[in-house]
């Protein structure tokens, strides 16, 4: 099984002081994808520079030619269905069809508070993703959508030309409980996770595979119940949150190593973090670029 490599770039550097840089080398490095998160402000970064994830990937769209752009991930903590799909469709365009749109139901963080309302609750939140994703489905795919729900409405918004991608861009739903498997199976193009967190303080790189191989089983259980074949749906790991952390960039080895034993579960695509000093994510830059260029090769 192929299995391609993608980066998550943190859109924290002003774009003409590094943002763009950025982005142009992560195409000449080959990687698939270039992925932002959708924040507002994100955790230890809250006090410092942080931008916005769809300026930042027009900007990036129009920077690159080759590689796939998109949110890691999107959530109704913020965003409107109608006024999101807008900006999803003007995005596909200035890309020439390169987009992926991650999405989950959110959490707790700054983004949940920052319009002045009380944090949703789990049930909530997937209450909320649940009419979020196929109300932004027909957005994306129909000229003109009216709709009255629970939380989100439309009424006679338009949405021509549609998506550059027919019948629409891609969804990357992220979930882990039967509802958002639910939702991925029936609209997902593709499925992401980050791991079990309960394992990410405590845990081992082996526990870890064990409930990354348990969450596929749920997911192929959830595309069965509608009829669907779940390699179908292409399955992406964002590494940095499992037992392992950064272990996997201290060489090349190492990252083989990792990326095959998740290659075996059935993951597609792997998803780096783009090293940022005295971070989470630090890592030797000079390491990183040799997985992004010679890891798949040894992968394939």
């Amino acid at each position: 099984m192929s299995l391609r490599l993608s980066t998550l770039i943190l859109p924290y550097l002003r774009w003409h002081e590094g943002g763009r840089s950025t982005w142009t080398r992560a195409e000449e490095l080959g990687f698939h994808a270039g992925y932002t998160y959708d924040h507002l402000s994100w955790r230890t970064f809250r006090d410092g520079p942080w931008f916005g994830a769809v300026p930042t990937l027009t900007a990036a769209a129009a920077a690159t030619g080759r590689m796939r752009l998109g949110t890691m991930v999107t959530s109704p903590n913020f965003r409107h269905p109608v006024t999101l799909a807008k900006e999803l469709i003007s995005l596909d365009d200035v890309s020439g069809g390169r987009i992926t749109l991650g999405i989950g139901a959110g959490g707790t963080g700054f983004d949940a508070t920052v319009l002045g309302q009380e944090p949703w609750s789990p049930r909530e939140r997937a209450d909320r993703l649940a009419e979020f994703v196929p109300l932004l489905d027909r957005l994306l795919t129909e000229d003109s959508v009216s709709s009255e729900g629970d939380f989100y409405s439309a009424h006679e918004a338009r949405n021509l030309p549609g998506c550059v991608q027919r019948p629409r861009l891609p969804f990357a739903v992220a979930a882990t409980g039967p509802r958002g498997l639910r939702l991925t199976a029936r609209y997902g193009q593709a499925w992401v996770t980050t791991g079990d967190p309960s394992l990410f303080e405590s845990g081992t790189p082996e526990q870890s595979v064990a409930a990354l191989r348990g969450q596929i089983d749920k997911l192929g259980a959830a595309c069965a119940e509608l009829g669907r074949d779940v390699a179908e749906v292409d399955k992406i790991l964002l590494t940095g949150f499992t037992p392992d952390r950064q272990r996997p960039l201290e060489s090349v080895e190492a990252f083989v190593d990792f990326a095959g034993r998740h290659r075996d579960l059935g993951f597609t695509e792997i998803v780096l973090h783009w090293p940022i000093p005295d971070s989470d994510f630090a890592a030797d830059e000079k390491v990183f670029e040799k997985i992004a260029t010679e890891a798949p090769g040894l992968l394939a």
